[in-house]
């Protein structure tokens, strides 16, 4: 992953930069879009953290304006994410536990986590750990996402569905109980719950054209609004529902309320219900060192991935400085956590429907940021019509992307190792949580870099270095193995040799060559010729790879014996 800065750009690059002037309309209208989409979700995601909901909103405007100030990065759009509400709403529920309070006062807990989490993230920045995105291996950064998606499934299907969750209960019993609560739910609220399921089913699947520009968000809030109104939410009363086709006299009685709605403050009538400061007591305990952990490596993983992603969608191959991103969003969660918001990340649907809308600079990120602002100060009662169900259906549709079979099969396809590290991944987090999971999925895929023949001594470290050249470049011997641990290390000796310069990686002794490492060499072929040089791959013919799939690993075939190797 390269984390240089585009400062010094190639003459075409600048000459793209120079058509952004004037292009102020085209970021306004892309703001204003991804405004539309952003603000169901902050409320959603904040919800499900339990937070409250208008939390969401102020770190979508934090995000947006402060950190477009702060960050190199162009397109991506700052804000709360649907990958942490696992960690989120478990250090509100651990901390209130811990200290034994309510949730009110458990969600401020969670803030003080928030302020010295965005601190740690400055920090990595200042010691350029953005490269910290290299170290796990990228099966089970996908499989950590996965069995995220499943156990936000796994608890917004209840309140998409009017159902009362088990209290207590793991994402495994939530998904083993859901079948047989299915009838405990309240007809009303599971109409506009699967009826919003499936407008975001259906606009996700529609072929290209006219229609796919449409904020299928949008539609949801307008239609769930109108529904909530028809079945009239806004007011405590018990609903009638047809019992059966053959009993229509005797109809089952449910209540119904604003309690199925948006809460939201009128925030210049009561800014104290809007605002919230953060307690530092659950800091020093094990539980709040865990969550500040977890907030600033899991929330620096997803951020660093989603900005990579959007770099590469970049139609004028912006390169975004990691350090500087993770220095912008670490200042921005520490300062949104002192006024009662949530972690934010560089999310990568929002700042990929940014790129389809039309965003040519990071104004886009402020214009949406300031849109949600105007937005929560002049029409928080519209956000209070909002039922929460259709919130949560946006929320199952989200862990289903997560978890999508598609996931499963890409990769499948890239190795059974890959499948391993992956399912491995994604069961241990389900049973137990987010830090045991990933760590089980970096102990298996290091067991299976063993087997594959990579020594112990090289979990670590590599034997890199630069060799004589042959006249076509710069040439990088790699020795022993190639692993997503060591990869680091490889990964800067290339660097080294110069990224507009012709280098040549020599993979030849490496007994093993895993999948992350085959990846990150990929993308590295990229920077290198967004860069205006080249760098190509040679010694891989004596090994033989996993499968089919490009980037699958490589294990180098021994020679029969008595015979040398070339």
């Amino acid at each position: 992953m390269s984390t240089h800065s585009n400062d010094n750009q190639s003459p075409e690059a600048v000459a793209g930069l120079n058509t952004l002037k004037g292009s102020l309309i085209k970021d306004f209208l892309a703001g204003f879009l991804v405004f539309l989409i952003a603000m169901p979700l902050c409320l959603a995601i904040a919800k499900a953290s339990g937070y409250p909901p208008i939390s969401g909103i102020w770190t979508a405007v934090v995000g947006g304006i402060f950190c477009s100030f702060f960050s190199n990065s162009q397109l991506t759009i700052k804000g709360p994410a649907a990958g942490l509400i696992v960690i989120v709403a478990g250090s509100v529920t651990e901390l209130g536990e811990l200290f034994d309070t309510d949730p009110l006062h458990a969600f401020r807990l969670s803030l003080g986590i928030g302020v010295i989490s965005g601190v740690v993230q400055v920090v990595f920045g200042l010691f350029r750990l953005g490269r910290i995105i290299d170290f796990f291996p990228l099966a089970a950064v996908h499989g950590l996402l996965a069995s995220i998606g499943i156990i936000i499934f796994s608890k917004q299907a209840y309140i998409m569905l009017g159902i009362d969750a088990p209290k207590g209960a793991d994402p495994l019993h939530l998904l083993a109980y859901l079948p047989g609560s299915l009838s405990q739910n309240v007809p009303p609220i599971a109409f506009i719950g699967i009826c919003s399921l499936c407008i975001l089913f259906f606009f996700y699947f529609v072929p290209s054209g006219y229609l796919k520009r449409v904020p299928a968000q949008l539609v949801v809030l307008v239609f769930a609004v109108y529904a909530g109104l028809l079945f009239n939410l806004d007011k405590n009363h018990t609903y009638l529902w047809p019992n059966s086709f053959f009993d229509p006299e005797h109809p089952l009685a449910y209540e119904i309320g604003p309690r199925f709605l948006v809460d939201m403050p009128e925030v210049l009538k009561n800014p104290s219900e809007a605002f919230f400061l953060p307690d530092f007591r659950g800091v020093l305990t094990w539980v709040g060192l865990k969550y500040i952990i977890l907030f600033s490596v899991i929330g620096s993983l997803e951020s660093l991935l989603s900005t990579k992603a959007i770099d590469l969608l970049d139609p004028w191959k912006r390169k975004t400085n990691m350090d500087r991103d993770l220095m912008a969003v670490g200042l921005a969660n520490t300062t949104v956590a002192f006024i009662g918001g949530l972690p934010m990340i560089s999310e990568i649907v929002r700042s990929s429907a940014n790129i389809n809308n039309g965003a040519r600079t990071r104004a886009a990120n402020r214009f949406h940021g300031l849109f949600l602002l105007a937005f929560v100060l002049i029409l928080p009662n519209l956000i209070h019509e909002i039922p929460v169900a259709s919130l949560a259906a946006m929320l199952v549709f989200t862990g289903y992307r997560l978890a999508s079979p598609d996931e499963f099969v890409k990769t499948y396809k890239i190795g059974v190792q890959q499948l391993v590290v992956f399912l491995g991944t994604i069961i241990t987090t389900l049973a137990t949580d987010l830090l045991i999971g990933i760590a089980t999925g970096v102990l298996i895929q290091m067991f299976l870099n063993y087997i594959n023949g990579a020594p112990l001594a090289c979990t670590f470290s590599s034997t890199v270095r630069e060799a004589d050249s042959d006249g076509d470049g710069k040439r990088i011997e790699v020795g022993y193995a190639a692993v997503f641990s060591n990869w680091m290390i490889i990964r800067a000796k290339i660097i080294e040799a110069g990224i507009t310069n012709k280098v040549v990686v020599d993979l030849a002794k490496a007994k093993v060559v895993d999948h992350s490492v085959m990846e990150k060499l990929h993308e590295l072929e990229k920077d290198f010729q967004a860069a205006g040089g080249k760098l190509s791959l040679t010694g891989l013919e004596s090994h033989k790879p996993e499968s089919d799939h490009p980037t699958a690993t490589r294990r180098r075939l021994e020679p029969p014996i008595g015979m040398k190797p070339k």
